[in-house]
């Protein structure tokens, strides 16, 4: 078994990706079109076992501030065997986004993964942080 991670594009299974995504919870409902729209404004990740996708992870970044991780998974008949650990130390060890110097992401079930990585909860988040969340339009 030949295990592959690659930020091409062109390798990624988008029916796959979608098919994920919009049965999770943090995606559910996203349409192929906004699925196919985030890959195309993100820095993309996908893992492959003998050339069938397996996995994927996005970031969204500036190269050098800031890095937001998202999109993460492993489909479920592959989880166990640490390729989950794999990609992400493969996404932060990654030339172009390796000196980033703030990283974000939201989980409400892997903590321990991204724990074991340097990510840790926010120590104050009422103080300084904002947001605003809106659902886009569709294009």
């Amino acid at each position: 078994m030949n295990i592959t991670i690659s930020t091409d594009k062109n390798l990624l299974d988008v029916d796959c990706i979608h098919q994920f995504l919009t049965h999770s919870y943090w995606a559910r409902g996203r349409t192929k079109k906004e699925v196919a729209l985030s890959i195309e404004h993100s820095l993309n990740f996908g893992m492959y076992l003998d050339q069938e996708q397996i996995g994927y992870a996005r970031v969204v970044t500036d190269f050098i501030l800031f890095g937001y991780l998202l999109d993460v998974f492993i489909i479920e008949e592959h989880r166990g065997k640490g390729y989950a650990k794999m990609l992400i130390r493969h996404i932060l060890q990654y030339k172009t986004v390796n000196n980033v110097q703030k990283w974000m992401l939201n989980t409400k079930d892997a903590q321990g993964l991204y724990k074991k990585f340097g990510f840790v909860p926010y120590e104050n988040p009422t103080s300084t942080m904002m947001q605003k969340t809106s659902k886009p339009p569709i294009i």
